[in-house]
Parts: C-alpha cells; structure tokens; sequence
C-alpha cells in the first residue's frame, strides 16, 4: 500500500455498503485481520472511526465491496500520514458542540445514523457515531433523535466540568 494513490476520504462519497449483495466473498481472515486493524488505528486516527465502524457492521456477511472500502481506508491513511494534531493552549475554554445525521443511511435496515462531537476550547475532545436504534419516516426526526442525544451529552460533561471547576 506504500506505492498506492491516496484516497482524500475513507469512504466514497455516496457509497452505501449492504450484507445483501453479489459481490464475491473473500478471505475471512485477511478481511477480519484488516478491519481488526484498522480498529487498532482509530486510536491516533479519529478520521477514520465512521469508516472502520461501518466495515466492522459487515464482519458476518463481508464480500469483495467491503474489502475494497477497507482498502480505501488504507488509502486515506497513506495520504495523510504527514497530518499531526498541533496542540495550543485556548484563550477560552468554551464548551461547543455539533451533531448530525443522515436519513435511513442504512440500505440493511433503513436506520440513520447520528453523530455530535464537542469542543473544549478549539480541540475536539469527545465524539461519537452511532446507528439510531429506531426507524424515522424523515430526516426531521432523525435530526431530532441526534440532537436529542447530543443534548443529553451536552448536559452531562457541562456537569462535569462543573464538578471539575472548569467554566
């Protein structure tokens, strides 16, 4: 993967990955080992968490199309290998935050998937990407049940700065 073209995204603009599909199979252990892998790489790669967790839905009914979306993630990896978290003291810590979620995302079960994240300061300190556990009948009210949810951490770690004297 060292001489490959660099992807710019981990996943393809508009690529939606199904368990029912006509694809060819492929080796169970190499597509384990490489999504097992690129678990391991989240930890120093928070860019790639959406991609890696929607490849590990498909570690019971994987084929040849969620092989080659593991390998675009490698992709993406090789070209921002330069790329560096820079950190720098904040003039002010603010709690900010920002949610968002798409609309039956799923071609599986129709579920959305939601997100927030939230800054302390400029740096993005907490996140999270996670199926919706209910079907919505529009994105207003996947929308909802993401801010919902964004909210509700919103209102936890505004606690625990809180308790941590930091305002």
């Amino acid at each position: 993967m060292t001489n490959c073209k660099p992807a710019s995204t981990p996943v393809a603009q508009g690529e939606k990955l199904s368990s029912n599909s006509d694809h060819a199979r492929v080796d169970e252990k190499s597509y384990r080992s490489l999504v097992g892998c690129l678990l391991y790489l989240t930890a120093t790669r928070a860019g790639t968490m959406y991609a890696v967790s929607l490849l590990s839905r498909f570690m019971h009914c994987y084929n040849s199309a969620h092989f080659k979306a593991a390998e675009r993630v490698l992709r993406y990896v090789t070209g921002t290998l330069s790329y560096r978290v820079k950190l720098v003291k904040a003039k002010e810590l603010k709690l900010v935050g920002y949610l968002d979620s798409d609309w039956a995302g799923s071609i599986d079960d129709m579920k959305s998937t939601s997100g927030y994240f939230f800054t302390l300061g400029s740096r993005v300190f907490i996140w999270s990407s996670k199926k919706q556990q209910t079907e919505v009948q529009s994105i207003v009210e996947a929308v909802y049940i993401a801010a919902a949810t964004a909210v509700n951490q919103a209102i936890w770690l505004r606690k625990l700065l809180s308790d941590l004297n930091v305002d």
